[in-house]
């Protein structure tokens, strides 16, 4: 079966928050955020990237010319696919739909495949907030880190054409 990306269904919420909290483990979001998420629709646009079923996820806030990629995950054992670059180009052409200009990320500076993810499409660093996010996180292999020091977030820029 190919791949299609949808909007995102209260149906979907038990696979999400499987995916969520092996990507996420140390802060991962509950299904109860996911739900209020999905009740702020407009202004939160969630998409799943599935074939069978779900394989990835991600989410905008779409606040007029600045769009935020509120989160964006693929199951760990199929990371390496490009599925995250299907949903993050998804992302960032439904933001330009919206209306966007440009369109803000937040990362954790350890997250390496993340950080090239966002490189490769065009995300530049603009602002770095030190120690924003606990110790511990997900190693590229996808094992725990052992890390006992607080990790920054870098918050990227992507500018685009607004199209809404």
């Amino acid at each position: 079966m190919s791949q299609t990306v949808r909007a995102m269904r209260w149906q979907d919420l038990p696979e999400v928050h499987r995916i969520e909290a092996a990507s996420f483990p140390q802060d991962a979001w509950s299904q109860g955020t996911f739900w209020a998420e999905l009740a702020a629709r407009p202004r939160r646009d969630y998409v799943v990237l599935e074939d069978e079923r779900v394989l990835g996820y991600g989410g905008l806030d779409l606040g007029g010319e600045t769009a935020d990629v509120m989160t964006i995950a693929v199951d760990p054992v199929l990371r390496g696919q490009a599925l995250g670059t299907v949903l993050l180009e998804r992302l960032v052409d439904r933001a330009a739909a919206a209306g966007a200009t440009q369109v803000m990320l937040e990362a954790r500076a350890d997250n390496e495949a993340a950080i090239r993810l966002y490189d490769r499409h065009g995300f530049a660093e603009v602002h770095r907030r030190r120690g924003y996010y606990p110790p511990g996180g997900l190693r590229p292999s996808g094992t725990p880190r052992q890390d006992y020091r607080r990790v920054d977030a870098l918050i990227m820029r992507k500018e685009v054409v607004a199209r809404g």
